[in-house]
């Protein structure tokens, strides 16, 4: 049981990994389809940001759901719906029909978040969550650091339409170890370490009347806002701004999520190493998330230089140092809200920022014809979570210290 839980975090880091790479496929496709389609720069983040709409709408639903019915059959049921919703893009032919398959490819990774931390929450204690929730999180790194640079070759070697088929259908062989490996619903999440710990799941009722909650709901947004204008809009940055290639810039994107899936995993043994050695767990992760969001701020920098060394520079050690909070500022979660209702509470603002950032990034873009304005907003959002994990999310303020 010890070495199959491993395993199955393995399995569900990998599970991430086609996640992302099915909701980055239409950054490297984009340019195609926009010429094609006639889009301009609102139109394309308009499309782009299509799949947070119901990914967000979806999180706390599915929290709820995975709570009641355990993971393997909501998440099973989850990626069948996304792989062929991505692999349909083939037969769009307008701005509408491209935002209707991103709504369900949305859809169906609703599910993903909840039931992969659940697990993990159910199977790790404290001292080795950090770590098993990094080696997890490394899986919305490695998904960009691969998807970008693969749908880019394949849409220039095989044309758009052949990389969403071969992406989409290609996610459902993940399934086979899964199934074999994951029986029932995994009732042992019942009664493992979550339960042994004296850890009840929280309501949604409960987590929304606590500050700490709205500290996470803060901090998430703003880190995923800085993580999905990467995603969508740094690409054609390096692209209109420094007359990169579609194949460079893919590539640069793929190091720079590569460095923070390295840097989340080693944030994430370091912090359980501290704590189990007597370290106080909240501080410690905290510390670790503040410390991510500082060196995520090194991006705002790019704005005063025209160097493309300097902001290829600064683009790689902001997304590798933001790590440095990946898999602490989720374990902490964990840590202060038992269940996967705050999870899933916690991913919609995550995913909020993903409806909000590649509307927001391609309207400033249309108004000023830069990306000066972008990269100023990721900056004053950077600061807002700093705000939020110093001040809001402490222990005192959380449901579980008050014995709720």
């Amino acid at each position: 049981m010890n070495q199959k839980r491993w395993w199955v975090v393995c399995w569900l880091s990998l599970g991430m990994v086609i996640a992302y790479m099915d909701r980055v496929n239409l950054t490297s496709a984009m340019p195609e389809i926009a010429k094609n389609l006639q889009l301009d720069d609102e139109q394309r983040g308009m499309a782009l940001s299509a799949f947070f709409w119901t990914y967000t709408i979806g999180q706390i639903p599915a929290g709820m759901l995975v709570d009641r019915y355990g993971v393997r059959m909501l998440y099973t049921l989850g990626i069948v719906l996304w792989s062929v919703a991505s692999a349909s893009t083939v037969f769009i032919t307008g701005l509408s029909a491209l935002i209707a398959t991103r709504l369900v490819v949305g859809l169906g990774e609703s599910v993903v978040t909840s039931s992969s931390l659940r697990y993990i929450r159910a199977h790790f204690a404290e001292k080795e969550r950090g770590f098993a929730v990094g080696v997890y999180m490394t899986g919305t790194k490695i998904g960009p650091a691969i998807g970008l640079p693969l749908a880019g070759y394949l849409v220039a070697t095989q044309g758009w339409q052949a990389m969403f088929l071969i992406m989409g259908l290609g996610s459902l062989l993940w399934l086979g170890p899964w199934l074999t490996w994951v029986r029932g619903n995994d009732p042992a999440a019942q009664t493992t370490v979550g339960t042994a710990a004296g850890a009840e799941s929280i309501s949604l009722g409960t987590a929304l009347r606590s500050r700490v909650m709205w500290g996470i709901i803060l901090g998430t947004y703003c880190y995923m806002y800085f993580v999905y204008y990467c995603m969508t809009w740094m690409p054609q940055y390096f692209q209109k701004t420094h007359g990169m290639s579609i194949a460079k810039s893919n590539w640069f994107g793929g190091v720079s999520f590569g460095g923070m899936a390295i840097v989340a995993a080693i944030g994430g043994w370091a912090a359980d190493r501290l704590i189990s050695r007597g370290a106080e767990p909240i501080f410690v992760r905290r510390a670790f998330t503040v410390a991510g969001f500082v060196m995520a701020a090194l991006q705002t920098l790019s704005v005063f230089t025209d160097s493309k060394e300097l902001m290829i520079g600064l683009t790689v050690a902001s997304l590798c140092g933001l790590g440095l909070a990946t898999a602490n500022y989720w374990a902490l979660t964990q840590t202060l809200m038992p269940g996967a209702v705050p999870v899933a509470i916690q991913n919609t603002a995550a995913n909020l920022a993903g409806i909000v950032a590649p509307w927001l990034t391609g309207w400033m873009i249309k108004k000023t014809g830069n990306f000066d304005a972008p990269i100023a907003a990721v900056g004053i959002w950077l600061v807002l979570g700093i705000f939020a994990y110093a001040v809001l999310v402490r222990r005192p303020a959380s449901p579980q210290a008050h014995g709720a």
